[in-house]
């Protein structure tokens, strides 16, 4: 099973911008760009920014306008950046946006919570 995205074509600016007009959907394109692992993150790992119903409604926001590419593995959800597909799209914006979204108190937030995690284990 996979989820639907829209083609690289298919990725209009508006629905970018909408999907990027709230904070938590920022913090998660901010956690993204800081970490910079390839394969993303699991959605778990965004738990310290919302509920998990609010943050299954946002990354299907984010999914839906182009900005993420959620593959599922098991019973988990794995998030990247569609970075290739928006700078071939929309040079320069996607940087624009991480430069505002990797400083946001709450990408802190994750990225502490991630590395206590990656300590523990």
């Amino acid at each position: 099973m996979s989820l639907p995205h829209p083609d690289p074509d298919q990725i209009s600016l508006p629905n970018v911008l909408a999907a990027l007009g709230d904070e938590t959907r920022l913090a998660i394109i901010g956690c993204l760009a800081r970490t910079e692992a390839a394969e993303g993150l699991v959605c778990g790992q965004f738990a310290p920014l919302t509920s998990k119903t609010n943050l299954t409604y946002h990354v299907g926001k984010l999914r839906e306008a182009g900005v993420i590419n959620v593959r599922i593995e098991g019973t988990k959800r794995r998030v990247s950046l569609r970075r290739e597909d928006l700078d071939n799209r929309f040079p320069g914006v996607l940087d624009s946006i991480i430069a505002t979204a990797i400083n946001l108190p709450s990408v802190e937030t994750v990225l502490l919570d991630l590395e206590a995690h990656n300590a523990a284990t």
